[in-house]
């Protein structure tokens, strides 16, 4: 013991397939959002003012990574809360929030970019009147 501290062997977890590491869970080499946030988000009603949906906006947006054009989806939650509008919550934002939680229920894992000479890699980017995706 040189470094002059110990570890107790209960509090060391083995090689494991997954782990939860920051809130991700990381499995084989890949990230994820974990069960209990998904469960967490999908239950979310939806906001009833504007620290509410600024609430909504952040816990999703950790998240928004594994959600392929997240900015096109969400936008029509980022009206309601700018400085200048009173919160109003209509139809064009339900169905945004809607959409939203089931994205983060079907979200993709992220892992490893391959790359060699069989592999080809491709970019794909968009850019519109409501955001880059």
């Amino acid at each position: 013991m040189k470094a002059g501290f110990t570890i107790k062997k209960s509090k060391v977890k083995g090689p494991a397939r997954e782990i939860q590491f920051l809130g991700v869970k990381w499995q084989d080499g890949w990230h994820q959002i974990p069960t209990d946030v998904i469960n967490r988000i999908t239950a979310m009603s939806p906001p009833t003012n504007k620290k509410e949906t600024k609430a909504v906006l952040g816990a999703i947006g950790f998240w928004r990574m594994h959600i392929p054009e997240y900015s096109q989806i969400v936008s029509p939650l980022y009206l309601v809360i700018r400085k200048k509008n009173d919160f109003h919550w209509g139809p064009e934002q339900q169905p945004a929030f809607a959409q939203i939680k089931q994205e983060i229920a079907h979200a993709v894992a992220l892992g490893p970019v391959r790359t060699g000479p069989d592999v080809k890699n491709v970019l794909y980017s968009t850019a519109g009147s409501h955001g880059l995706s």
